[in-house]
């Protein structure tokens, strides 16, 4: 990758053009002759009668004071998204410190906790979560801290040629963009650690700590790796905005700002941290102290006895009519959702909750849609009877499918609402597929277009970026900086597939290796259509157990004879789903740094660095909860907190002996899952028939707005018993994100955003102190009174009569 710029030649004369030289550099038009050649150009670099001026700040708002007309008369700028051109800088000072000192010793302080937070949170029951705002907020004055108290040495490497300063310039915000990239990509949780803990908890096979290393690194890498498949399509394109990287954005120019004194910026960050510190206060009110305000069932109030009342209006294990929720976390359910996510996107997924839970819900409670009555609102699995199904005892020591127990025990149920949430999570996968095949494909031809004939301009002038065809302010900026070249892609792909080429052929991961390929295949399959619904409307739709039921379903051949363990599952899963999951995100945050000008070399390398750091404390993290908790995690010994339940492991469990020992082919004999395959041609089908329809009418509706793969999701995610907080979402999402954004936009713009950050960051400031104050030592449970009734919070007592 090269040397970061940190470091720099000892016999670099201080007059140089380099990183550290050269006045503010503001933007160039379109010019054939122009040809940049540093990362980090002068002002020389750049022609004089190019360069735009920057619209000057009104002193008292920090609002421009130019002439909105004169703006609005500017090519680059109208090519922009109104939001984008309203929220983010169209000014670029490429001489701003970016890879120093200060930005590795913050990335040790901030990745290194995270990624232990975040994989420990993965075993307990009540998850900690640790949040990237956290990070971007507290990095701001760290950053500022580090600036004034550390000296201005110049520390030369030994035996070298090369040397770095320790306090080279004022904290700049691209140092500040950088560490927080860094801790997105280590500061989380490994998939990989799934059939890792599975394995030694249920069957007792450890797995090597340099297999399970490089697994995890492998997985992850080959995912980011994904993201040079549609980088060219999703990222430059001006009109995928991708929101959840525009929030951010928000709030790092309001930093930016900050640091020069604005008023408005300083208003801003006033009203983010009262909104901040109101949220963090908040939350323990509806999560520990009045649990009763996370779900108000108002046809409870007025008839707590009545069971058919009771299941109407309960939020906790009933439909949620006419029920509104104040717990953050029940609004919020998508993360920002109402603060970020567009309307349409918001009216799509509250259909499908009305459907799913004002529908079918009391369809199969009340009516014929299924004839399995127990568990509606179950994600378990279940015998006739309705108890729990023992799936480890229908298992032969060498995992294949105990024929006389499971004759015993009889088929496996799936609660009704499980079962077409199943139903749902298959579909959406083709109807992703073929939405982007006829809505989508205008857009991605046109850009598939734009990117042949970039490759085309850059073998004849090989200066040329590949984003040369986008006129937008942000694209021109962006060309006074080199590209991440291919190889660098291909390299890190390399290393992850060896790995796991190596892993495999070994035996050690339970897998046939070929299988691999399969997996990678349909991986990358699904970049596109999952990183365009993502990238327009902040709805990121999970593969679920799509991958699972592929890897079943090529274990029941004849090549896949002997490869049935229930671990297998996982690690088809946890390859093929990081191999999408990854890359959306590695494409989110590439854009953050494309809207705050940072070098796409160095944004990369902030990634991959980000993992170097945070992936080997997962590892340990998984050592030590395995050897310290593991009798707690198996189910041998009862916790005495509650928390060490190991709750998604024993679901994955499940679904490993459901897919790879029980086989999909028995499974879908049963009369209740025969329904299921068919969601396949479903979601392959619809997407081409609205098309049509909205080519024959083209103002009915607005039918390009119903993307049938959201409203798919949006039914299959909905499950486990909770039904609140949807309502309230949607009347939230309707004050901000139509009302406000089409009616007060000024206002939308300045706050909107920053709100949103608030909102996460105090949410999860919240559960990291209810966890450290209340259930990290000893638990500490709330008194029972009104307001936390011991029988039913939302006071719906006869919801199981």
């Amino acid at each position: 990758m090269g040397l970061p710029t940190i470091f720099r030649r000892k016999h670099d004369s201080d007059g140089s053009e380099d990183a550290t030289s050269g006045a503010r550099f503001t933007s160039y038009s379109e010019n054939p002759t122009l040809t940049p050649t540093s990362e980090t150009p002068s002002i020389t670099n750049v022609p004089v009668d190019n360069l735009k001026r920057d619209p000057e700040l009104d002193p008292k708002s920090g609002e421009p004071t130019v002439a909105e007309a004169e703006v609005e008369d500017d090519p680059e700028i109208t090519a922009l998204p109104l939001e984008v051109r309203q929220l983010v800088s169209l000014t670029d000072d490429p001489t701003l410190p970016t890879i120093t000192f200060r930005y590795f010793v913050l990335c040790i302080i901030f990745v290194c906790p995270g990624a232990f937070l975040s994989m420990m949170s993965h075993f307990r029951t009540r998850e900690a979560p640790y949040s990237v705002f956290f990070v971007q907020i507290a990095c701001h004055y760290a950053g500022h801290f580090l600036a004034r108290v550390l000296p201005a040495w110049e520390v030369r490497l030994p035996f070298t040629r090369w040397s770095f300063n320790l306090n080279p310039a004022p904290w700049s915000i691209k140092e500040h963009v950088l560490v927080t990239l860094t801790a997105a990509s280590g500061a989380t949780y490994n998939l990989g650690y799934t059939p890792i803990a599975m394995a030694e908890l249920f069957y007792g096979e450890r797995v090597n700590a340099g297999v399970a290393i490089f697994f995890m690194f492998a997985i992850v890498w080959i995912g980011y790796a994904f993201a040079a498949l549609v980088r060219q399509v999703l990222l430059y394109d001006p009109m995928f905005i991708w929101p959840q990287a525009l929030m951010q954005t928000t709030l790092f120019e309001s930093f930016r700002k900050q640091d020069r004194s604005s008023p408005l910026a300083r208003r801003q960050m006033k009203i983010f941290f009262f909104s901040l510190l109101g949220m963090t206060l908040w939350q323990f009110l509806p999560e520990y102290v009045f649990p009763f305000t996370s779900s108000l069932a108002f046809l409870c109030w007025v008839a707590p006895r009545n069971p058919v009342a009771n299941f109407i209006g309960s939020g906790i294990g009933g439909m949620g009519f006419l029920n509104l929720s104040l717990d953050w976390s029940n609004i919020n359910w998508n993360g920002s959702s109402i603060l970020l996510t567009p309307w349409w996107t918001q009216v799509v997924l509250f259909a499908a909750f009305v459907f799913n839970c004002w529908v079918l819900l009391p369809a199969a409670k009340w009516g014929n849609l299924g004839s399995f009555k127990y568990g509606l609102m179950s994600n378990s699995l279940m015998m006739a009877n309705g108890t729990t199904y023992p799936t480890l005892k229908v298992l032969t020591s060498n995992y294949n499918l105990n024929e006389t127990a499971y004759e015993q025990y009889g088929p496996m149920y799936m609660g009704l609402q499980n079962a077409w949430a199943t139903f749902f999570d298959y579909a959406k996968i083709t109807a992703a597929v073929t939405w982007i095949l006829t809505f989508g494909w205008t857009q991605v031809y046109t850009n598939v277009k734009k990117f042949i004939a970039s490759r085309k301009k850059v073998s004849e002038t090989p200066n040329q970026g590949l984003n040369w065809q986008y006129h937008d302010r942000l694209n021109v900026l962006q060309r006074a900086y080199k590209e991440v070249p291919l190889w660098w892609y291909v390299a890190l792909f390399m290393a992850g597939f060896v790995a796991l080429i190596v892993i495999l052929a070994c035996g050690y991961l339970w897998i046939p290796i070929w299988t691999l390929f399969v997996g990678l295949s349909t991986a990358g399959a699904l970049v596109l259509p999952f990183g365009f619904l993502y990238a327009i409307s902040n709805y990121q739709i999970a593969a679920g157990s799509f991958n699972e039921l592929v890897y079943g379903y090529m274990v029941e051949t004849k090549a896949g004879a002997g490869h049935r363990h229930p671990c297998g599952p996982s690690v088809y899963g946890s390859i093929a789903g990081d191999a999408w999951y990854r890359a959306q995100y590695m494409l989110q945050d590439q854009k953050i740094g494309h809207y705050m000008h940072i070098p796409p070399k160095t944004v990369f390398f902030s990634q991959v660095f980000g993992t170097i750091l945070g992936i080997p404390i997962n590892y340990a993290v998984i050592r030590w909860v395995l050897d310290t908790k593991g009798d707690y995690l198996s189910g041998q010994t009862t916790d005495p907190l509650g928390q060490w339940s190991g709750q998604s492991l024993k679901s994955s469990n499940t679904l490993g002996v459901q897919y790879a020992v029980l086989g999909p082919s028995r499974l879908f004999k049963e009369a209740e899952m025969r329904p299921l395959p068919w969601a396949f041609l479903v979601g392959a089908v619809l997407p081409p028939i609205l098309y049509i329809a909205h080519r024959l009418l083209p103002k009915w509706l607005r039918i390009d707005l119903w993307n049938v793969s959201i409203f798919f999701s949006g039914m299959a995610v909905f499950y486990g018993n909770l039904s609140t907080g949807y309502t309230s979402a949607f009347i939230g999402g309707y004050v901000v994100m139509y009302w406000a954004y089409r009616h007060r936009f000024e206002v939308w713009k300045r706050y909107s955003y920053m709100i949103a950050a608030a909102f996460d960051a105090g949410f999860n400031l919240n559960m990291l102190l209810i966890f450290l104050f209340f259930g990290s030592g000893k638990r500490v449970s709330m008194p029972n009174w009104w307001g936390n009734n011991a029988d039913s919070v939302e006071r719906c007592f006869a919801l199981d009569s």
